[in-house]
């Protein structure tokens, strides 16, 4: 089959490598959709894992073959993958820290090599600890949609960490797809959400995706117009959807005492910044982290996203086949005006 290969920093090449054998508890899936994901982007671009590797863990396509001990799921269902899940028994697991189990840590979907997902590869194995992940894709429901699932899963994760209310006021920080999701799943939530981005196109979806407000965040009455719509009380919540030092610098001046600041995006390893630790204590303003997904949230989710309630089709901009996956990657990391949400997709079908 052919797969995308990370051959080190910057090098992604076009291989041939053998289809991956599946165990009697396995599934192997034809991939159809893959999204691209900043979390590959940077393990792409600084080389933070070693090589060889085949990225892409937001996957949808279609069972070929099913193990012998596998139930629930037939050649030809088409369903979303989940590369990620925990064992729901360890001590983190006990504490819903699924992210830090060391079953989660494992990556259970793979293409060939070290297992990183597989999604820039023709097929994908599929382990048996990663099956209670997997959702089947309505009919009336596309690959794009699927392959959505993951994102919207890790922003649903995210929401939960906050202890807002509705009618409160909450900050997101950057609106790419990511930051867009955040700004309607805390919208659906009854939130009043100020959105920030420095693109003008990507503030009027902002709109659209059910923000109140949609600002530059370098606008110099920011924080007035803030201090208005609050009625001098201040942001209840801000969620940095940017790895902008300058945005957690930014929110934690415009959260009021005992607010939040959910940081989502500082995922690169050795970034430091100065904080007023007086900001913490005195304050009571709590500095939060949530990363990667919860697959108990997996059929919420799924209803979200499948009923439409939380439409993400229009956060799909750009589809590349497999063979122009690396300038996939390129246009996710520099995104433009006019691009959003980039895929990879071997469907062959336009919705």
């Amino acid at each position: 089959m052919q797969a995308v290969v990370y051959r080190g920093v910057n090098d992604l090449r076009v291989e041939t490598v053998p289809v991956p054998r599946i165990g009697a508890g396995e599934l192997l899936v034809r991939v159809a959709v893959c999204g691209v994901c900043p979390t590959d982007i940077k393990k792409i671009h600084h080389g933070t894992v070693a090589p060889p590797r085949i990225f892409g863990h937001e996957t949808a396509g279609t069972i070929v073959r099913v193990g012998a001990r596998v139930r629930g799921f037939r050649v030809g269902d088409r369903v979303a993958l989940h590369h990620h899940v925990p064992c729901l028994d360890c001590h983190a697991c006990r504490h819903r820290a699924f992210a830090q189990c060391p079953q989660y840590k494992r990556t259970g979907i793979t293409a060939g090599f070290e297992p990183a997902g597989g999604g820039y590869a023709e097929f994908v194995r599929v382990m048996s600890f990663c099956l209670p992940g997997v959702v089947k894709i309505p009919a009336k429901n596309s690959f794009v949609e699927g392959s959505l699932l993951e994102p919207v899963n890790t922003v649903l994760k995210g929401v939960h960490r906050l202890a807002v209310l509705p009618g409160d006021f909450v900050l997101v920080a950057g609106q790419g797809p990511i930051g867009l999701l955040f700004t309607k799943l805390l919208a659906l939530r009854g939130l009043r959400v100020i959105a920030t981005d420095l693109i003008e196109p990507r503030l009027q979806l902002a709109r659209r995706f059910g923000a109140a407000r949609a600002l530059r965040p370098d606008a110099p009455d920011l924080p007035a117009q803030i201090h208005r719509l609050t009625r001098g009380r201040g942001l209840d919540a801000a969620v940095i959807a940017v790895p902008v030092d300058a945005a957690v610098q930014q929110a934690l001046a415009l959260v009021r005492g005992a607010g939040q600041i959910l940081l989502f995006a500082h995922t690169k390893r050795g970034a430091v910044a100065p904080v007023d630790f007086s900001s913490v204590c005195v304050d009571e303003k709590d500095l939060l982290g949530s990363y990667s997904s919860d697959v108990t949230l997996q059929p919420a989710v799924a209803r979200l996203v499948f009923s439409r309630k939380l439409d993400v089709r229009p956060l799909v901009t750009h589809r590349f086949p497999l063979a122009e996956t690396t300038a996939a990657v390129a246009l996710a990391a520099r995104p433009q005006p006019d691009s959003l949400k980039v895929l990879v997709d071997q469907s062959g079908v336009r919705e």
